[in-house]
């Protein structure tokens, strides 16, 4: 797909901005482009698969395959998402993984098992599981925003970036390369937000909590039922849900937000 799209003909706080969603071709991610669509921007998704990241959303909008572990396909893909929107208002971060072979997590799961057992994940993460949950999670939350900052700086326009957080960088209630790469995050949106304010660029982050998205629909209910009653609403979210404070934070009723971090969990740290 090449050339300039045309914005979309709904009026909304983003009409007329161009945004790119990493990891957008199912769940939050998928929830997250129509949101921004429906609100007015033109999107591009960006997943691993490229054909289900174009099924997301249908014309004006795109989707290409991205990489986010691997510079060189994030740099093809953030090529083609800006010749096709014309230029990038809005990056959403969402491209990440949980768990990786090799991280320690089946020793893991196999000593909660085991009531004479131990659940120990540390001195079972090889190298490889590790490196691969941040080279993903964290590492590709940097090149594309790296992507990303290289053409709004060439705009002159400003412009906004979501980073997908976890309240698992918080609480530490996950694998723990995945609580790393999340609280790493966090990190990167508070240097970015100060480091790109002059240009008018803003960084934020969204805590979301544990949402009904494909990675949970396997789980057993009873396994939902224990993760829903940590919040006080006592049920998942939704992935729209999400994807609402990411439209607060990408649109213009939080112009004066950077560095930020807004919480979408239930309530679950009040228990």
């Amino acid at each position: 797909m090449s050339g300039t799209l045309q914005g979309p003909t709904l009026q909304g706080p983003l009409q007329g901005r161009r945004a790119i969603i990493t990891g957008g071709a199912q769940g939050i991610g998928a929830a997250i482009a129509r949101r921004l669509a429906r609100d007015g921007a033109v999107v591009a998704v960006l997943d691993l698969d490229g054909v289900k990241a174009a099924a997301v959303l249908g014309a004006p909008h795109c989707g290409f395959a991205c990489d986010v572990a691997d510079t060189a396909s994030v740099d093809a893909a953030f090529a083609l998402a800006h010749e096709a929107l014309g230029g990038i208002d809005i990056l959403v971060n969402n491209a990440g993984i949980g768990s990786a072979p090799g991280d320690g997590m089946a020793e893991y799961y196999a000593g909660q098992a085991d009531p004479d057992g131990h659940a120990d994940q540390t001195i079972h993460c090889l190298d490889e599981g590790w490196s691969r949950v941040l080279a993903v999670t964290l590492d590709g939350t940097f090149r594309c925003s790296r992507a990303a900052v290289r053409v709004m700086a060439q705009q002159g326009s400003g412009g906004a970036i979501v980073n997908i957080a976890s309240t698992a960088a918080v609480a530490g209630n996950g694998p723990v390369p995945y609580c790393t790469a999340k609280a790493g995050i966090i990190g990167m949106t508070r240097a970015m937000a100060r480091e790109l304010a002059p240009r008018g660029i803003r960084v934020n982050a969204v805590h979301p909590g544990a949402t009904e998205t494909p990675i949970y629909a396997p789980l057993p209910q009873d396994v939902k039922d224990a993760v829903a009653a940590d919040s006080v609403m006592k049920r998942l979210a939704h992935p729209d849900e999400i994807a609402g404070a990411v439209a607060f934070l990408a649109g213009p009723d939080a112009s004066f937000a950077t560095g930020s971090t807004v919480t979408v969990n239930g309530g679950s740290w009040f228990i």
